[in-house]
């Protein structure tokens, strides 16, 4: 099979390892890839949301399947597009994608089909979204933008002028565009925070091994929210008893709420948890592949990828059985200096051989290029490295070993990946 991911970070170099794996799967394409990708699959310069190039050149090239990887060509249906031409692809369509793509949509969705989740508000006026975090004056509170945000639209003010800031940046500053045009207030939830991507094909619902990501930029859950340092597979608070109580009241309601707003959802659907005293409950949705959780999540599947995503677009996932490792797996991704916020591009990487490989972890390009045999820092997030080994402590120091052998200038990274609740 030919087979053209979509995308050009950590997530994708991740996807493209694992179907390598596949002895179905002969030829991969990357567009727009990366420098690590560029080692294991053709890379093509077409930017991840340019649906016209990506389905015209999909189509010249007889891909025999596209994996539309990020949220952006997700929520502005790509996959819609592709499938119109004939093309098999695997992914939601945007009707569905809208469940990661409006906070508000997800957050409405829950409260119509009774799947627990916080408490919340929307706002389309920054001083009634105000007043009403004053009124409350309930702290910690959750300030989200309504669309994508690239996994940043989230602030958690820990008291008003946080609060009024948060709504300032995201409803008048427009930091994230039109993804701010309303906002959700939500109640801020305690307890340990639990991943779990799941593969549907609009009916059945098969969750993958669970994770716990790490979003905070430093040690100690300290600093801005970023896209993720970190994360760690299985997740040590999620229990098989808690694991069957998600499928009864979160898992298996979504899916059957999607389709019943005739939306079924047909790909990789994340859900975000926190495990409340009162039960887990939704923190928010992703429309697939969660990154940095797809690089300790994938790592550990051991049926064939490409029989999976057929099951998944033919409708036959409840015929498929999912193997899983036992081993655990860690990843630490290592940063650019001034990440999350601006940060220097094209700093020289040390350590890496031709392969992007260091004895005993993967190392999994997320925003490097690759000239003269050169890779270099190309993004915020540059690495992730993972650890695979029989105990979650070993796997943490097969990643720390490596980590170690990496670097760059003003290169960062936490270093208590695993050791935070």
């Amino acid at each position: 099979m030919k087979v053209l991911v979509v995308g050009g970070g950590g997530r994708e170099h991740t996807i493209v390892r694992k179907l390598k794996e596949s002895p179905r799967v002969a030829e991969i394409y990357c567009a727009p890839g990366n420098g690590g990708i560029s080692r294991d699959a053709q890379c093509v310069d077409i930017a991840a949301m340019d649906i016209e190039k990506m389905v015209a050149y999909a189509r010249e090239q007889k891909m025999d399947l596209v994996f539309v990887a990020p949220d952006d060509p997700l929520a502005a249906g790509m996959v819609d597009a592709l499938e119109q031409a004939g093309i098999r692809a695997f992914g939601p369509r945007a009707n569905a994608a809208i469940i990661e793509g409006s906070k508000v949509f997800s957050k409405e969705l829950m409260k119509k089909y009774h799947i627990p989740t916080a408490g919340y508000e929307v706002f389309e006026d920054p001083q009634k979204a105000a007043d009403y975090i004053q009124a409350q004056n309930q702290y910690p509170v959750v300030v989200k933008a309504d669309g994508l945000a690239l996994g940043k639209g989230v602030v958690i003010a820990q008291n008003f002028e946080e609060a009024q800031e948060a709504i300032h940046s995201i409803m008048e500053e427009k930091v994230f565009g039109a993804s701010g045009n309303r906002v959700v207030i939500e109640e801020f939830l305690t307890g340990p925070e639990v991943s779990v991507l799941a593969f549907t094909d609009g009916n059945c619902v098969k969750p993958m091994v669970s994770s716990k990501d790490h979003k905070r930029a430093y040690d100690g859950d300290q600093g801005r929210n970023t896209g993720g340092m970190g994360t760690i597979s299985p997740n040590p608070y999620y229990t098989e008893e808690l694991a069957e109580q998600c499928m009864r009241t979160i898992f298996q309601p979504t899916v059957e709420a999607m389709k019943a707003e005739g939306r079924p959802f047909k790909g990789c659907l994340y859900f975000g948890l926190m495990l409340t005293a009162n039960g887990p409950k939704v923190i928010e949705y992703n429309a697939r592949f969660g990154d940095p959780e797809a690089q300790v999540v994938l790592p550990r599947l051991e049926t064939d990828l490409m029989d999976v995503i057929d099951a998944v677009i033919d409708g036959t996932l409840s015929e498929l059985e999912l193997k899983w490792s036992d081993t655990a797996a860690a990843c630490v991704v290592m940063a650019s200096g001034g990440y999350p916020g601006s940060y220097p591009k094209g700093i020289e990487i040390r350590g890496l051989d031709a392969n992007g490989q260091v004895e005993g972890a993967t190392v999994y390009h997320a925003g490097t290029s690759y000239q003269d045999g050169v890779f270099r820092t190309a993004g915020g997030r540059v690495l992730g490295v993972t650890g695979l080994a029989e105990s979650l402590d070993k796997a943490l120091q097969k990643a720390y070993e490596a980590v170690d052998q990496i670097s760059f200038e003003g290169a960062h990274y936490r270093k208590d990946i695993g050791r935070t609740k």
